[in-house]
């Protein structure tokens, strides 16, 4: 049997270790209740899915205001903490190492999600999405109470009993926001030229890693998540990327997450440089902290490739709903049973949660790779036909 490079376990620079270097990529769950407390159903799922190196969880919000989704984790209270615990247990079931992801969805979401209050971002500026509101400007004192919120909510996550928490600057949410010229049109010191930009981002992990000083033991890890570009103009470029890139990389975090639909994507927006921004994010790193890729990663060749090109880690997201004990199978010599393609009545069996079937039926079928009569059934009730 071929030795695959992630199945060799790592060690993270303050000594905590993963068994191996597959990690699940963080997806809402959409099944918590409507107070944000863990259901059943959740800690089920994530039961199911232990075994590969880390889990990552679906964002966590910080604050009542910052939750994007409905059936969204909290983290907001220490009445959370009791709940969380079953997500971390869940986890370490069958040796995965528990990671929190903590966020706030800033202009993502909208008044009805936050029960008639307003979104809040870096400026008052809508997103470029169908039925986007426009959020109102938060106020410098508001700012601060963010940060410390990150903050609170990093002390929850190690008293829940988790291994780390990655803190979410990216995919449009707000942390991301203060970072993007096209979201912070700010003029006072947290907003207009890139350094101002990078003040809420830098402020947050230091907030963080102030609060695992004080409260974790010594094998408690941070990561921080990316995305590289944005395709809005003003947006964020490579330029920018790579300079957050490498002051986060002399920051006392232990690894950085970068997020693309594929670990091989060149530039959205210089389509004439063919070269991955993975390599490049990896030459700014220069060794300096690990890097976890995802995106496009579903077999076990492409999970060895991502590693060759650089990565610490490499992520499976849909893939791991499809087969759960991808991890397992691959260990034992059995990749032949491995589940590329599932059935929409599947899913119960498979532990996915029902706020989420809903998600992966719709939005996510086609990466969900259901059987072709799902798919045509539903692109027929839409009026697509082929």
């Amino acid at each position: 049997m071929k030795q695959r490079s992630f199945l060799k376990p790592y060690i993270f620079k303050n000594g905590l270790r993963v068994e191996n270097r597959i990690f699940m990529s963080p997806m809402i769950t959409g099944s918590a209740f409507y107070d944000g407390s863990v259901t059943n159903d959740e800690a089920y799922y994530y039961r199911q899915h232990s075994g590969v190196g880390m889990i990552i969880t679906g964002g966590t919000n910080v604050n009542t205001l910052g939750k994007g989704f409905e059936g969204e984790d909290s983290i907001s209270e220490d009445y959370y903490i009791a709940g969380l615990k079953k997500i971390s247990n869940a986890i370490h079931s069958e040796g995965s190492k528990a990671i929190l992801q903590i966020y706030d969805a800033g202009r993502m979401t909208n008044h009805k999600i936050l029960r008639g209050e307003s979104p809040r971002s870096a400026s008052s500026v809508a997103a470029l999405r169908k039925n986007a509101e426009i959020p109102r400007t938060m106020s410098v004192e508001e700012i601060k109470e963010e940060i410390k919120d990150f903050g609170e909510a990093t002390r929850r996550a190690i008293w829940a009993g988790f291994d780390g928490v990655e803190i979410q600057g990216a995919n449009t949410y707000l942390v991301q926001q203060f970072f993007s010229p096209h979201s912070n049109r700010r003029t006072d010191e947290w907003g207009g030229n890139l350094t101002n930009r990078l003040r809420f981002p830098l402020a947050v992990v230091d907030e963080v890693v102030k609060n695992v000083k004080l409260y974790a033991a010594p094998h408690f890890i941070v990561g921080y998540r990316f995305s590289p570009e944005e395709i809005e103009e003003p947006g964020i470029r490579m330029a920018d990327t790579l300079k957050l890139i490498d002051i986060l990389s002399d920051k006392p975090i232990d690894y950085l997450h970068s997020s693309m639909g594929s670990y091989l994507r060149p530039s959205l927006n210089d389509k004439s440089d063919k070269t991955e921004l993975n390599k490049k994010i990896l030459q700014v790193i220069n060794d300096r902290l690990p890097l976890l890729e995802v995106g496009g990663i579903v077999t076990h060749d492409e999970a060895d490739d991502c590693l060759r090109h650089g990565a610490t880690m490499a992520g499976l997201g849909v893939e791991l709903l499809r087969e759960p004990h991808w991890i397992q199978k691959v260990k034992t010599g059995d990749e032949g049973s491995i589940r590329y393609n599932i059935s929409v009545s599947d899913m119960d069996m498979l532990n996915i949660p029902r706020g989420m079937q809903n998600t992966l039926t719709h939005a996510f079928r086609f990466k969900m790779h259901f059987t072709d009569d799902y798919n045509r059934q539903l692109d027929k009730a839409e009026g697509i036909d082929y």
